[in-house]
């Protein structure tokens, strides 16, 4: 009885320590939680950010994008701070913000885009996924190197297949129960040469073929690894330090094939994403591992166990099996992330502007018409809308107004639609319809001190560009066209220009505060309109209303500007 009772009371002493076990358990999980609701905060707090305005300089700017000789993408403020790379991209990988961005800076095919927009439909409400996504990428805070990674994944083998392999393995076995039955014999030589009356007893039991046996395992396990020293730093040089990389693209992956997908485009990305019997996060999940492990021989203690296994050996061969057997799928599903987080970004941009509509895309004409046209930058309460129209029996609007009165604005608003419409996204209209177009826009250009060249010179290189594209079906967008020169070379210059623009078919807006420019339409021909904005005084103050209207502008607001900063004009 006493025994059973001390038995219980001693019992008591795991009490404590099992309800510590737990409380630590669930501290574990709550602390997980806790910080998984904060990144979903994050998400939600950076949407808030997008839909009150307060989204430019806070997200992912796209500043590597940036290209001045590019037909439109400055012009158009594709990247940068405030641009429209930043307010759409909601991709967490580099494959996803190239996607996005090769998207914008170039129009796909009509039948390409239709499956852009029947999977940016679906992915719309798709709100927890995009959460989801942005929680559990969030939380590996990490980015793939997608040209690295490709060009590992297809890179010739380094270490040699067949024989070297089997020989790493078995001398690593080999060796390791050599030492282990060594282990025995070596504590009873320590116990005799502190003991000397057991002495006889420890020679009856040593086996020194054994030690031989071991030294001679050790000995080739040097020379393999020597051996093939130089091909094992080959196969894991490039690989061993992505460890988060590979979580990051495992994460993507997994959320991309948990779901279930109606829309051609999203179906195909799923089916890119399955082969050889198992998912893609999965075997990406795998090389996963085998990096962990390979990493772990930077651990002082497990080093010398690590030599004895020959273990940065073996695991170099794990990952050149794996990588042949997956390296060849590795750019398909790059490119998988990259289309999903693309069409993801788009469709965000769709869900939290309700505004917005899927343009009609159309084929065998050149074609831009659109009602209640606004730039997809403003929010919608700021938002002037304009209707545009250019096709077969228009081919040119020619814009004049004061300054500040939305000429300019109404260009990027014009060529930003059509970037979204052109990549598959819905756009800032009531209505709108575009052929497949190329854009050229010569809206904002600067000297450059390093490349030599002046203002001038750099609009008509890019004049030139524009004129260059007119090839094939353009929208080109021309803002104060030569207004770096004098009105004589002005005239007889921009009338030429156009005249090629709208003789080899394309279809596009110019505008001028110039007054006689304006009225360049009359020696053009048919199909040319000439609209304007205006201003007018109110309280002593200029006010605009951003609305374009027929006709040209019959009156110039520089005198009151330059009055109202305080000139004496």
């Amino acid at each position: 009885m006493a025994i059973s009772q001390e038995m219980f009371g001693a019992g008591w002493i795991f009490v404590p320590v099992i309800l510590f076990v737990a409380v630590a358990i669930l501290h574990e999980r709550t602390v997980r939680a806790r910080a998984r609701a904060g990144r979903a905060a994050r998400f939600y707090s950076r949407g808030l950010e997008r839909l009150e305005d307060r989204w430019a300089g806070q997200g992912e700017a796209g500043a590597r994008f940036v290209d001045d000789h590019h037909p439109y993408a400055s012009d158009l403020d594709l990247f940068g701070s405030g641009s429209l790379f930043e307010r759409l991209c909601v991709a967490r990988s580099p494959a996803g913000q190239e996607t996005l961005a090769a998207w914008l800076t170039a129009a796909a095919d009509p039948p390409e885009i239709r499956l852009r927009q029947q999977a940016v439909l679906e992915l719309r409400a798709e709100v927890s996924l995009r959460e989801n996504l942005f929680v559990a990428t969030d939380e590996v805070g990490s980015a793939i190197d997608s040209s690295a990674l490709r060009e590992w994944a297809v890179r010739r083998r380094a270490l040699p297949a067949g024989p070297p392999r089997f020989a790493a393995l078995a001398l690593a076995i080999l060796t390791s129960l050599a030492v282990l039955l060594s282990i025995p014999s070596v504590l009873r030589m320590l116990i005799s040469s502190t003991h000397p009356e057991m002495a006889v007893a420890v020679s009856e039991s040593a086996r020194p073929w054994l030690f031989g046996t071991m030294i001679v395992l050790l000995l080739s396990e040097g020379l393999l690894a020597a051996y093939l020293r130089a091909a094992t730093l080959d196969a894991v040089g490039a690989i061993e330090r992505s460890s988060d990389q590979l979580s990051l693209l495992a994460t993507i992956l997994k959320c991309i094939e948990g779901k279930s997908f109606q829309s051609p485009m999203l179906a195909g990305i799923q089916q890119s994403l399955r082969g050889n019997g198992k998912p893609a996060s999965e075997r990406i999940a795998a090389l996963v591992k085998i990096v962990d492990l390979l990493e772990s021989r930077r651990n002082p203690f497990f080093a010398p166990f690590g030599a004895l296994l020959l273990w940065t050996t073996n695991l170099a061969f794990s990952i050149e099996r794996w990588r042949a057997e997956n390296g060849p799928d590795a750019g398909r599903w790059l490119d998988a992330v990259g289309s999903f987080e693309a069409l993801s970004s788009l469709a965000s941009f769709a869900y939290e502007r309700p505004d917005a509509v899927l343009p009609e895309i159309l084929e065998g004409m050149t074609n831009f018409k659109a009602s209640g046209l606004g730039h997809p930058l403003l929010p919608p309460s700021r938002v002037i809308r304009n209707d545009v129209a250019l096709g077969p029996d228009i081919h040119l609007l020619i814009v004049s107004g004061s300054n500040m009165s939305g000429k300019s604005t109404m260009l990027r608003t014009i060529g930003t639609n059509g970037v979204l419409a052109l990549a598959g996204s819905l756009v800032c209209a009531r209505s709108m319809s575009i052929s497949r177009l190329r854009i050229g826009a010569s809206i904002r250009l600067h000297d450059s001190l390093q490349e030599g060249t002046s203002r001038f010179y750099a609009e008509i290189s890019r004049l030139r560009q524009v004129v260059d594209l007119a090839s094939g079906p353009l929208l080109f967008l021309l803002d104060e066209i030569l207004h770096g020169t004098n009105s004589h070379d002005r005239r007889i210059g921009a009338e030429a220009i156009l005249r090629t623009l709208v003789e080899a078919g394309a279809i596009g807006l110019v505008t001028t505060h110039d007054l006689a420019l304006a009225r360049i339409g009359d020696s053009l021909g048919g199909g040319v309109i000439n609209v304007h904005f205006e201003d007018h005084l109110e309280d002593g103050k200029m006010v605009f209303d951003y609305r374009m209207q027929p006709g040209v502008v019959d009156k110039s607001n520089a005198l009151e500007l330059m009055r109202a900063v305080g000139l004496k004009v």
